[in-house]
């Protein structure tokens, strides 16, 4: 991914060295300078220590944000299956995954959180893409976690992945990769 990055001219600010590692689901920007960061499987603390140091210099605060084991090393649990910024101040959450101190800290900050019932969190209802303040992607599938969204002001488009996303374990967030963030 490097190599075509660099190809297009995108330049690398950093790379984590050594047993580091890092997934783009388990980091999850709050605001232009507040990055949380999901420690589990898949983002180790060595990671989370390198995303720091490299960050520190750009004035960007890691929050850290410990997973739960459900699933096992195996299954592909990210913070952004527990959680989507979709404006400022609001997400869509599963509740029964996401740690208490991390909760308590987005309340603090003033988040309103948008719940996903325990019927859809199987079918990714957590993982929605926003493409702009209030206008997001989800998968088609979820019902009410949309009902809630469009309650709270969001325009919704779905889409269908029963096999791109349920079978390979990739919602709309997942599918994506932000490549510059903007001042």
């Amino acid at each position: 991914m490097e190599r075509c990055l660099t190809k297009l001219g995108i330049p690398t600010f950093s790379t984590l060295q050594g047993p580091a590692t890092a997934e783009g689901g388990d980091l999850l920007w709050l605001d232009h300078d507040t990055l949380a960061v999901g420690q589990g499987f898949r983002t180790n603390e060595e990671g989370l220590r390198q995303l720091q140091t490299a960050l520190a210099d750009l004035d960007v605060t890691t929050i850290p944000v410990s997973l739960p084991y459900h699933g096992g090393p195996h299954a592909c649990l990210h913070l952004m299956s527990l959680i989507s910024v979709v404006d400022h101040q609001l997400a869509v959450v599963y509740l029964p995954l996401l740690p208490v101190p991390f909760c308590q800290y987005l309340e603090r900050r003033g988040f309103r959180l948008i719940e996903v019932p325990d019927q859809e969190f199987a079918t990714m209802g957590p993982n929605v893409l926003a493409l702009g303040p209030r206008h997001c992607v989800m998968l088609e599938g979820n019902p009410v976690t949309r009902r809630r969204l469009e309650e709270a002001g969001c325009q919704v488009q779905t889409y269908v992945g029963d096999e791109l996303s349920l079978k390979a374990e990739g919602g709309a967030t997942c599918l994506t990769r932000p490549l510059r963030r903007g001042a």
